[in-house]
Formats: C-alpha cells, structure tokens, sequence
C-alpha cells in the first residue's frame, strides 16, 4: 500500500472529494523563532510566567522535555528549566495566519479556519488546475516555506476527518496521503480515541463493549451501536468505515465572542465590576468587525476550585453599546448565588446568538 504516491490521485472517481487539512507546525513558537534568530534550535515556550498560566505553544525543542500547548506554565517550567519564556503576540500571529490564508486562496476559495494555524481546503477543484489533490498541499507548503520562512504539515484524504488525521501523521512538516482505495486499511489499527468527539469517557465505555481499534468498532452492526450510544452511535458506525459527508464550509459565520480574564489571585463577586466592564469593552469592539447584531449576552466565571458557572440573557432589544453590554453582564453577577467564603479564579463575557442585521430587525418587531 503506498500512502504517498501523488499519480494516484488522478485515479479516484469525480463523486469522491480531495480534503486538504494544512496544520502550522508549532505555529506560535515558529513565528518567535523566526523572528528572532537567537531563538532558533532553542526550547520556546509561548506563555506568560505565573501560577496561572497556561502554554500557547511549544517549541519542538521544548516538546521533547515534554512540554505541551495548554499545559500550566509552572508545570512547563518544571520540565524544562532552560526553556525560555516569550509572551504571546496575538496581533503578529494573526497578521502571519491571515497571509497563510491568503495562499490557500490562490488554489481554492473552500477554505474553512478552525484556527489561527490550521484550516480545511476543498480542492476537488483547484484554481491553480494542479494535477492532483497531493501536488496542491505539496505546492501550499513550498509556498508557505519560501515566502513565510515557516514550516506546515499537510493530510491528503477523501474525508475532512481523515485529513486531519493525516496531517498529524508526519509532523513536523510532514504529508501523509490517504487514497480512497486505502481507508479501511488505515483505519483498521488506529486506537478508537482517534476518531472525531471519541475523547476519554466515550473511550472507556467502548472498552467496556471489547472495543480499543476502529477495527473492533466496525464489528459492531448500526442497531448494536444506535442503541449502545444513541445518535452518536450512528456517527461512529460511518466514521469507522471511513464515510463522512461533512463539507467544507468557507467563511462560516461567528457564533461567539468572548474574553477572559484568569486573575493573578482569587477574588470575590463584587471585585469584578471594573473587570467586567474592560473585558465587555473589549468583546464589543471586536464584536463591531462582525457587521451582525448578538442577541445574547453571557458571563462566565470559575471558582477556586474550578467550577465552572454560566449565566446568559436575551434582551428584548440587543445591546446597543459597550457600556450596556457591561451593564447586562454586570446584572448576571445577581443570578449568582452569593456567599461570601466564594473566590473565583476566571471571569468571562461573550456575545453569542448572532444575527444578520435585517433579521434581527424582523425578530423585534415580530
């Protein structure tokens, strides 16, 4: 079976779609070293010090003493006492994802983010009339290269799940091709978890039906599954066999926008208001560049002990400014129960609920 030969992909059917899931490699920590040549070669770790922290992104330096993205800082520190620590710049590495998008987009405008350093592409069609889904991502990483100075990883598959997989199978800057013809043999080893929104309770309540491979899962009939798991059971019955009819989505509409604030230590209800106000500030002015309305408003917060609460309201009338986004996130703090031992840790607020301006329009004066 040859996972990687890009002549057979002019083989497969016109039905059959060609997935590209392109994956910056450690892309916070890559840009740092990019930019400053006395980091290069050295463990980079992107996060702010302090007992609450947590890792943006590692070096692969830093990932061999063990250090991981959203791991805590401390913990980093602890595993790696030579890694040097880089504040996260948010502004330049969106500046950088936004010129990766832009050479996704000389080969096909089905283009879907799932974040700053990775995105889907649909080339069953390309711009660029390529000869093969495999000669695409190979050109896209060339391009990334020599015009960006950073390295990508690159899954070639039939399936958007299984190009995500792929792409993780020879990083960094790796590509790894998944043939239609070659899908049941790639699956059939693979530990379960590896399949999408298999995390670690679903992982052991398939173990307890004699399931560890997506070999074992494919044993199990449609029924036996559906009634084993219910809907998702169905889900599971396709994506082991490979089948998955979700389409790339381009410019999918925002559904939230949120900000948190992790505080350096634990602090009481009513010592919030001036946060709340600067993160609700800070939501409303991003939430302006949507050119849609958010109908709900949401505050999150998480005690001492990590609980997480979420409260949220619908106003008759949405939020027409900072200062009355502040006001109604404020006014959720009263749907918290009070008590005046509790400490919390982390406070949020989001707009979700979003709508097109003439819809909302509509929705008031239904």
């Amino acid at each position: 079976m040859t996972m990687d030969d890009p002549e057979l992909m002019n083989t497969s059917p016109p039905s059959i779609r060609k997935i590209v899931h392109i994956d910056m490699d450690a892309f916070y920590a890559s840009v740092e070293q990019r930019d400053d040549v006395s980091l290069r070669g050295r463990p980079v770790v992107v996060a702010w010090r302090g007992k609450r922290s947590v890792v943006c992104a590692a070096s692969y330096e830093a990932r061999r003493f063990g250090v991981r993205s959203a791991m805590a800082a401390v913990h980093a520190e602890r595993l790696c006492p030579d890694a040097i620590f880089i504040p996260p710049d948010f502004a330049r590495y969106k500046a950088v994802s936004q010129a990766v998008r832009e050479i996704f987009r000389r080969h096909t405008d089905l283009v879907e983010p799932l974040s700053l350093d990775e995105a889907y592409l649909d080339v069953t069609e390309n711009k660029t009339r390529l000869a093969t889904a495999t000669l695409v991502a190979k050109t896209i990483r060339q391009q990334i290269r020599e015009e960006l100075n950073l390295t990508a990883s690159a899954g070639v598959a039939p399936a958007k799940f299984l190009a995500k997989i792929a792409s993780d199978w020879r990083k960094p800057d790796g590509l790894f091709v998944i043939q239609p013809q070659e899908v049941e043999a790639f699956l059939t080893p693979l530990p379960v978890g590896r399949i999408p929104g298999v995390g670690k309770v679903m992982e052991k309540r398939l173990e307890q039906v004699g399931v560890a491979k997506v070999g074992d899962l494919r044993r199990l009939c449609q029924g036996e599954l559906q009634r084993l798991f219910g809907r998702y059971g169905m889900r599971l019955y396709e994506l082991a066999r490979g089948i998955d009819h979700s389409k790339v989505i381009s410019d999918r509409p925002t559904k939230s926008i949120s900000a948190e604030d992790t505080f350096e230590s634990d602090i009481p209800l009513d010592a919030m208001e001036e946060i709340i106000r600067r993160m609700a500030e800070k939501v409303w002015n991003a939430s302006r560049k949507q050119g849609r309305i958010a109908r709900t408003v949401v505050l999150k917060l998480k005690t001492s002990d990590f609980k997480i609460m979420t409260r949220s309201h619908t106003p008759a009338v949405p939020p027409a400014s900072a200062e009355e986004l502040a006001a109604i996130a404020l006014s959720l703090r009263g749907r918290i129960e009070r008590d005046p031992d509790q400490r919390f840790r982390l406070a949020g607020v989001g707009l979700s609920n979003f709508q097109d301006a003439e819809q909302s329009a509509s929705t008031l004066f239904d």
